[in-house]
């Protein structure tokens, strides 16, 4: 090799070696998945890029679980604290609709895709992942069987103070499943605006109502 080439070569060999041995950083990573992600995808209908945007909960869940090892105490505490934060609770004071017409939202998995108008109404698309009456045998196990939810707990008289407890968990559940665990996958139908107030009481009532079929 002519002499005057090779030395030449050595500042540009150099430098690919110290690109080689320091890398791009996780933050690097990060940007360049976001960026690909965004670009992957494109706006139409009332499907927008902004649902590609991670708040604060989604982005340390995400890296927890691509390193392999739970969210840390401290800031699993902080992000259901700001959570728990989020939740409106009925206007009126009642938790409890229609069991019949809360069925009907359970089944439906209609609303907030781009062929949807933004006037939809939205199901809740519960039995996606949920058992939750024993007349229905087509259901998701991602999530635990919540058949027999009210009766398993206790709840013979949703207005009763002896279950005020049960029935304030499960709607704050429904509303935000984050305030009671950070990393939890289960749509925050309240907080993202799945299901309004009325069809939430609606989903309350199959869970809780004695009259239900998931409570008999």
């Amino acid at each position: 090799m002519n002499k005057s080439f090779a030395w030449t070569l050595l500042p540009l060999t150099a430098l690919v070696l110290t690109a080689c041995s320091t890398g791009p950083s996780s933050a690097d990573y990060d940007k360049l998945t976001a960026d690909m992600t965004k670009a992957s995808f494109q706006e139409r209908g009332i499907a927008k890029l902004s649902r590609l945007d991670q708040d604060q909960a989604n982005a340390a869940c995400a890296q927890a679980d691509v390193a392999g090892k739970p969210l840390d105490d401290k800031a699993a505490k902080a992000i259901e604290e700001a959570n728990m934060k989020t939740i409106k609770w009925p206007s009126d004071g009642k938790f409890l609709g229609d069991w019949k017409q809360g069925e009907t939202i359970a089944q439906s998995g209609r609303g907030l895709t781009w062929t949807d108008d933004a006037k939809v109404v939205s199901g809740g698309n519960c039995y996606n992942c949920h058992q939750i009456s024993k007349e229905e045998i087509s259901f998701g196990t991602l999530g635990p069987s919540l058949y027999n939810y009210g009766k398993l707990r206790g709840v013979s008289d949703p207005d009763s103070a002896a279950s005020k407890a049960i029935v304030e968990y499960t709607w704050g559940k429904l509303y935000n499943a984050r305030a009671y665990n950070a990393c939890s996958q289960m749509p925050r139908a309240g907080h993202m605006g799945i299901l309004n107030e009325q069809q939430l009481k609606h989903v309350m009532a199959l869970l809780l109502d004695p009259k239900s079929p998931v409570n008999q």
